[in-house]
């Protein structure tokens, strides 16, 4: 039976791990806390346990506030000298910085952006194995996390960025990329929709999907955003994700926010 370690299982792990659970897979997760059936992260002995019977691993675990890699510092020997048919990483199309709306793809620098520690993190877990992929990924949004969400919840904000663009995928998008690179060529992989697009005309469209009166178009200054969020308009880019298509055979099932948007519609 394929034995899939996840290093902490958020929204995305936790949805390749129901599908890899449903599929006959073994799935062993870590959390901060031993929850909902996963392992503390900080359990070094059951950790290690899982990590030796494991024959794929998997982080989405995120750099720390301080910079620093909380998976490899505890776990980068261990992972990097276990017997896997598989290793992976979650990573940000953030490494790519500002591109000004040009296009990027796997080839482009990183590095440049307000995503340091998150490219620096790239980069290592890259270096860590052979077989390890890493997957770049934009907004996700999916079932209990979308424009839909925010937009009923009346906490939705369509901002003005005259020019700006952003990317994004479908939780279960990632999912079926993910899956697709275990009979694929290790490396780094974007996984992208193909319609990159203004934060305002999503959350438009969400409400007219809806049918309840869109928002009003704020500038920056009205928005009276957190530094933070600042931050995501700062940098414009669109993402391509021809690399995975081409070499993992893969397609998204959503390749645009109005398809999945309305599929989420359909669901709830």
């Amino acid at each position: 039976m394929p034995h899939m370690l996840i290093f902490g299982m958020g929204y995305t792990a936790g949805r390749l791990a129901d599908h890899l659970r449903s599929a006959g897979w073994q799935v062993t997760g870590t959390r901060r806390e031993p929850i909902n059936g996963a392992i503390a992260f900080d359990d070094k002995p059951a950790v290690l346990k899982a990590l030796s019977e494991a024959t794929h691993i998997l982080s989405s675990v995120p750099p720390a506030r301080d910079g620093s890699e909380p998976v490899l510092n505890d776990y980068g020997e261990a992972i990097a000298n276990a017997r896997l048919d598989w290793s992976g990483y979650l990573s940000s199309t953030g490494v790519y910085g500002d591109t000004g709306g040009a296009w990027v793809d796997e080839q482009s620098p990183i590095g440049t952006g307000r995503r340091v520690a998150r490219s620096a993190a790239d980069a290592h877990w890259q270096q860590l194995r052979d077989n390890m992929s890493v997957f770049r990924l934009p907004g996700i949004y999916g079932p209990g996390r979308s424009p839909l969400t925010r937009v009923r919840d009346g906490k939705a904000k369509r901002i003005d960025v005259p020019g700006q663009f952003f990317s994004r995928i479908h939780v279960d998008d990632i999912v079926s990329a993910v899956i697709a690179s275990f009979a694929g060529a290790p490396g780094v992989y974007n996984i992208t929709d193909d319609r990159p697009a203004a934060q305002h005309e999503v959350i438009a469209y969400a409400a007219r999907l809806i049918g309840v009166e869109v928002p009003r178009l704020l500038t920056l200054d009205e928005a009276n955003l957190s530094k933070m969020a600042m931050g995501f308009y700062e940098e414009n880019r669109r993402v391509t994700s021809g690399k995975a298509k081409r070499l993992l055979d893969w397609e998204p099932a959503f390749p645009d926010y109005k398809i999945g948007l309305a599929a989420l519609l359909e669901q709830a």
